[in-house]
């Protein structure tokens, strides 16, 4: 049975940050609220609360999950580089809503699903989303929903979906956004790589703010799509 807290009362919010922790410890997965929507989390390095997760999601492996982080020191950790564009990345938008991706670190044990070997990073601008991370150490977070339909921007629709296979839910109320990170892919900055920052989501960081950082590392613009009416 699914245990909710409101994380806005007081007197809830040290008891459910306390329940999410230990749910967390046993493997169980937790629903918090992060700075864009809500998100589904778990012990990053426990295989089967990641598969777990996955699982509740109704996803598979080839849909692994990013990686919340409580600050750049710990990224260091999970990351095999962090060149210095996406330091100055971290810089402008950390905490915020911006997911890089790099190539994981080799010595690593743990098992996201199919990732090729790397790793998508945030660190979220949301208090019990950080605090849970200074306790708790990297979780695997995926917004909080079914495959395929909207992710939840409050509890109570995070907990229509996903219900029971949740242990522990923590309410902060509506999401101050609603709008999902931007996903980057820094991957070709390491290594023998193409120099250049790929988006492969479009959200909370806009295509422009993420150029005034990196200049013509950041891939071109797409396209405009032809109108033929206007031929």
């Amino acid at each position: 049975m699914s245990e909710f807290f409101d994380a806005r009362d007081a007197e809830q919010l040290l008891p459910g940050l306390r329940k999410a922790r230990q749910a967390i410890g046993r493997g169980e997965l937790i629903v918090m609220p992060t700075d864009t929507v809500y998100g589904i989390a778990a012990d990053a390095f426990s295989a089967s609360a990641v598969a777990a997760l996955l699982a509740a999601k109704g996803r598979g492996r080839q849909s692994p999950p990013p990686v919340l982080v409580a600050g750049l020191s710990t990224m260091r950790a999970l990351v095999a580089e962090v060149p210095a564009p996406v330091e100055r990345l971290v810089e402008e938008f950390w905490p915020g809503g911006l997911t890089i991706v790099l190539p994981s670190q080799p010595s690593l044990s743990w098992d996201l699903g199919d990732t090729h070997g790397t790793v998508a990073v945030r660190m979220p601008a949301d208090r019990i989303a950080l605090e849970l991370l200074e306790d708790c150490g990297p979780l695997a977070v995926s917004s909080a929903n079914l495959t395929g339909k909207a992710a939840a921007v409050d509890a109570h629709n995070a907990y229509n979906m996903l219900r029971d296979s949740v242990a522990v839910y923590l309410d902060g109320g509506p999401s101050t956004h609603g709008v999902a990170s931007t996903i980057v892919d820094a991957t070709g900055l390491v290594g023998a790589g193409d120099r250049a920052v790929r988006v492969l989501r479009e959200g909370a960081v806009s295509r422009a703010r993420l150029r005034e950082v990196l200049g013509d590392l950041l891939e071109p613009d797409p396209e405009p799509l032809h109108d033929a009416s206007a031929s």
